[in-house]
């Protein structure tokens, strides 16, 4: 194998960056010419690629975000737009590529291998850490210390002012950027997609915390079945029904997926860029490069995105001890 190629996709995340000079700088220590695609799989069906050298990615790992973009691709998803991107990988004399993404990038990949043949290894790259196959994800130790800093500073204001603030934080389909920083930032509630929400629970203990506590943090992770923070609140409020109390919401959006990576997240995205090099010159493919129990592992895509990645319990058990 003499040239690759890298590029990201899907939502940008904190390490992206860190992985991207790892993947080309592994590349030029092994004697890989290797190339950036801009704009994901946009990019690669337009064209947008250009040869990268060790001076292109100076400078870049404590950046956030991704040098080479992210763009959704609809064209991609038609078997016209995956033959032309596989047409330009072929002008270019491309014969393996990494992807950095999560769930949707991975499953663009699984195709586009099953059809075209070019040998791909992904990192994973997402805040969400919903990949089976690897302990965290790229940019989730980012995040989750970015929301725990915005809860840290929210608890002052809810104590000054005897309130119970809702936090919305992202989490569509996974909890776990809610249940780490609800642990850390000592919420009295977490409520994710992966368990059942029981408000009248919630009320009850509302009405008992008052006895002890004169001010309530709940976390809330986008995906909740009973809704986001804001249709939360309004239904707790509403069966309190303590006209003395005030409930407020602050959703914290798009802040978690930007700003510096953590050290680890920049360590985990450096091993993982470096693992899908010397994965694809192993003749590996269709698969990721992850981290289990502190050692790199290869898991095949389709476990990627079929198996689901359990919470932990006993993560689950502290909210729930520690709220008293």
């Amino acid at each position: 194998m003499k040239k690759i190629a890298v590029f990201t996709s899907g939502g940008d995340s904190p390490g992206m960056n860190a992985c991207i000079r790892a993947v080309v700088r592994t590349s030029i220590f092994k004697g890989i010419e290797v190339y950036g695609i801009s704009y994901g799989y946009d990019g690669m069906i337009n064209g947008n690629i250009k040869r990268m050298q060790s001076h292109s990615v100076s400078n870049i790992i404590q950046r956030g975000g991704t040098i080479l973009k992210s763009a959704r691709s609809d064209e991609f998803r038609t078997f016209e737009g995956r033959k032309k991107a596989y047409d330009l990988l072929q002008k270019h004399g491309i014969e393996g590529i990494v992807a950095i993404g999560g769930d949707g990038t991975f499953t663009g990949a699984k195709v586009f291998f099953e059809e075209f043949g070019i040998p791909t290894i992904g990192c994973p790259g997402t805040i969400d850490n919903d990949i089976f196959g690897t302990d965290f994800t790229i940019g989730f130790d980012t995040a989750v210390n970015t929301a725990l800093e915005a809860i840290d500073k929210i608890r002052d204001t809810a104590a000054a002012h005897d309130r119970i603030f809702f936090i919305e934080v992202m989490g569509r389909d996974s909890g776990y950027i809610a249940l780490e920083c609800g642990i850390g930032g000592g919420a009295e509630f977490v409520m994710i997609p992966e368990t059942e929400t029981d408000l009248k629970r919630v009320v009850k203990s509302l009405k008992n915390l008052r006895k002890t506590k004169t001010s309530s943090i709940i976390v809330v992770a986008e995906g909740d079945e009973e809704g986001g923070a804001e249709e939360i609140m309004q239904k707790v409020k509403e069966k309190v029904n303590d006209p003395e109390k005030e409930f407020k919401v602050t959703t914290l959006g798009h802040i978690q997926r930007g700003g510096n990576p953590t050290a680890r997240d920049r360590v985990l995205a450096s091993r993982c860029g470096m693992a899908a090099v010397e994965g694809l010159l192993e003749g590996k493919s269709n698969c990721m490069a992850g981290v289990v129990n502190g050692e790199v592992v290869y898991t095949p895509f389709e476990d990627c995105i079929g198996k689901p990645k359990q919470l932990k319990e006993d993560h689950l058990k502290l909210i729930e001890i520690l709220s008293i």
